[in-house]
């Protein structure tokens, strides 16, 4: 690891001095890497008395002002010891009691050992840091980044020296109002390195991206397309499927960039079969092997296709939290919420309400999950602000980069909860022409707007719907609106021949509180609800899917009913322990019949 030549030079904003992020790595597992998970030094500083400006010019009346420096950057090394650690990946809110409310800046330190050798380049990989981080390492600004919850990475190849080094980061989730998401959100901010960190180690020219699925409508011919990076990005590239015995040679172009088709059979990857194969790309010194599955994903009229015939989606919605309090940051507990989704018989997920770790969606591909993938463009997000669409596109273009190889997902979702005005319109308009050059094999979909027409009828009919392929729409009958019975008797319309999914229905149960079907809290209260949802569900001619909110309670502020919420939204069919509710049978048990019917068709 390590073995570098100092030969790339960093882009610099020369309007405002600012270093950002350089185009993003894919597949850094696929990669020769090393960890920089675990214990990290932390400085709190809500006042910002470490401030860095915008030339990162050390603030002279900053935190480190009384520090006796040994060298340059000791100055700022000074404050950090080794009695306040966090543990990357993590958030810090469940880590210490003393920021579980916290909302600012944190500096990170860490230091490790390092050897550069020439003819290689290095870069450092964040999977998330939430929500603004800016990287310094060896006492140089890195690059920044905003988005609490999809990966950057920056060249450090000029910045490293043999032995030891350190690398500091500025972490800063304090919401603002034109960010993505905006202040109102119904989840816990939780702040810091909340997944891993890595350097990447890669040869001059090496292959930074690639695109390789299905042809959209086609069974039998992939496609796709190679991004090289580095001096020589016109040499010839070698893409082959060992188990499907085809192989292609690439010519790219001047930018480094090739496409190609290629005639191939693969068996269909599926929830039932979730085949992957193992393509192995070649470039000069570097090579890059992946599991890729191959699958086909349409529309016809109200029906979802998947690899030619109509599935319905048996899903749930999971937020990126693990039991008990905090951000999920590992493969194992990625693991146990997927595991519990197959539980309940899930071919779905809708990971709400923003990008989820990358091991989810691997997970997803290997075990079979069809997935909904989501930005956080949420509730009443500043439409008019250039900067805040700016934002929302990079998310965007960060999660597609991220997962577009990944067979699980089939949707990419562009809002939720969004209200109905032109400004809203255009911005999502956008963000869909945006994700369609980027994936054009994908289906676009949100979470959209729905409305009474009269006392017992439903309608859907929100413009958006123009523009987007599937339509999701949460409903919250028998909770928010009415008693449960209040179900039986909704008719639902849509002036779209497009595809439905309820993509959020449900109410809330404090795990072990007990009473009758009408008393609200109770588990039996969610139990008679979700019995009385499954019969306005099956009368839905148009329904192709449906998310119940939610797979497990999470943490959020906008719940502090005391003995009842607690910081909770209590929603889950299991508990933050890990407890299964009595809804969760209801649920299953349904999902059960589905599967068996469809099997018999």
């Amino acid at each position: 690891m390590c073995r570098l030549k100092l030969w790339i030079p960093m882009i610099i904003c020369i309007v405002t001095g600012s270093v950002f992020a350089d185009p993003l790595i894919i597949n850094v597992d696929g990669r020769q890497t090393l960890s920089l998970n675990g214990k990290w030094q932390y400085i709190v500083d809500p006042y910002e008395l470490g401030y860095y400006d915008y030339r990162y010019k050390p603030d002279p009346n900053g935190w480190f002002k009384n520090a006796k420096p040994r060298n340059k950057w000791d100055r700022v090394e000074y404050s950090f010891d080794d009695s306040r650690l966090l543990h990357v990946p993590g958030d810090w809110n469940s880590q210490t009691d003393k920021l579980y409310y916290y909302e600012g800046t944190v500096w990170y330190k860490k230091d490790f050992d390092c050897h550069p050798e020439p003819g290689r380049r290095a870069f450092v990989y964040f999977g998330a840091v939430n929500y603004e981080a800016k990287v310094f390492l060896n006492g140089q600004p890195v690059g920044e980044h905003t988005g609490g919850f999809t990966p950057f990475n920056f060249e450090i190849t000029p910045y490293l020296r043999d032995g030891n080094n350190v690398i500091v980061v500025k972490a800063d989730n304090k919401r603002s109002r034109e960010g993505v998401p905006t202040v109102n959100t119904d989840w816990w901010n939780f702040g810091g390195l909340t997944r891993r960190v890595m350097l990447i180690d890669v040869p001059e020219t090496y292959i930074r991206d690639y695109f390789i699925q299905l042809e959209k409508g086609s069974a039998d011919r992939i496609g796709g397309w190679i991004q090289l990076d580095g001096r020589d990005s016109q040499e010839p590239v070698l893409v082959y499927i060992p188990e499907l015995n085809v192989t292609k040679v690439l010519h790219p172009d001047k930018t480094g960039r090739a496409g190609f088709h290629m005639q191939a059979s693969p068996e269909p990857w599926s929830p039932d079969d979730p085949r992957l194969y193992t393509v192995r790309i070649v470039c000069g010194k570097d090579t890059v092997e992946d599991r890729i599955g191959f699958r086909r994903i349409e529309t016809r009229d109200h029906d979802i296709l998947l690899n030619g015939s109509p599935v319905f989606l048996r899903g749930i919605c999971i937020h990126e939290q693990k039991p008990l309090g905090g951000r999920v940051s590992t493969e194992e507990q990625a693991r146990a919420l997927l595991t519990w989704a197959r539980e309940l018989n899930c071919n779905f997920i809708r990971l709400a309400h923003y990008p989820h770790n990358e091991y989810m969606i691997r997970l997803a591909d290997e075990m079979g999950i069809l997935v909904w993938a989501e930005i956080p463009v949420y509730w009443t997000i500043l439409w008019d602000n250039p900067e805040t669409y700016k934002n929302a596109e990079n998310q965007l273009g960060e999660m597609i980069t991220r997962d577009k190889n990944r067979a699980s997902v089939i949707l990419w979702s562009l809002a939720n909860e969004t209200p109905l005005e032109q400004s809203r319109l255009m911005f999502i308009k956008n963000l869909a022409d945006r994700a369609r050059a980027l994936d054009p094999t994908r289906l676009l979909t949100a979470a959209m707007e729905r409305h009474y027409i009269d006392s017992k009828t439903q309608m859907i009919d929100d413009p958006l719907g123009e523009v987007l392929d599937v339509f999701g729409c949460n409903e919250y009958i028998g909770w928010y609106d009415g008693l449960p019975s209040k179900c039986d008797s909704i008719e639902w319309r849509m002036t779209y021949k497009k595809p439905l999914i309820i993509s959020e229905l449900g109410g809330g149960a404090l795990q072990g509180l007990h009473g009758d079907t009408l008393t609200r809290w109770t588990e039996e209260y969610q139990e008679n609800l979700y019995q009385h949802q499954l019969v306005m569900l099956k009368k839905i001619p148009f329904l192709r899917g449906v998310t119940p909110w939610i797979l497990m309670d999470f943490q959020s502020p906008r719940r502090p009913l005391t003995g009842i919420q607690d910081d909770w939204n209590r929603k889950g069919l299991i508990s933050d322990n890990g407890q299964k509710k009595r809804a969760f049978r209801i649920l299953k048990h349904w999902y059960d019949q589905l599967e068996s019917r469809n099997k018999k068709e």
